[in-house]
């Protein structure tokens, strides 16, 4: 399954899982970073990392270690 850090700029993905137990993952969820929500990564930083998402009308920058563990499909 592909994950959010996996994905390339502009790419268009819904959420399907957080597969992580730790308060980096915790904090996603209440961020909005949720199952069934449907995101769009707008860019990266000039050395990869960190990641900027557009979802639920905001931009979110997150690590790519913090992405690693958003599973998507993508739409």
């Amino acid at each position: 399954m592909p994950t959010l850090a996996d994905l390339s700029t502009g790419s268009l993905a819904t959420v399907t899982d957080v597969t992580a137990n730790d308060p980096a993952a915790q904090r996603l969820l209440e961020l909005g970073v949720t199952p069934g929500v449907k995101l769009r990564l707008v860019g990266t930083a000039p050395l990869g990392d960190p990641l900027e998402i557009e979802l639920r009308g905001y931009r979110l920058s997150v690590r790519r270690s913090e992405a690693a563990v958003v599973e998507v499909s993508l739409s």
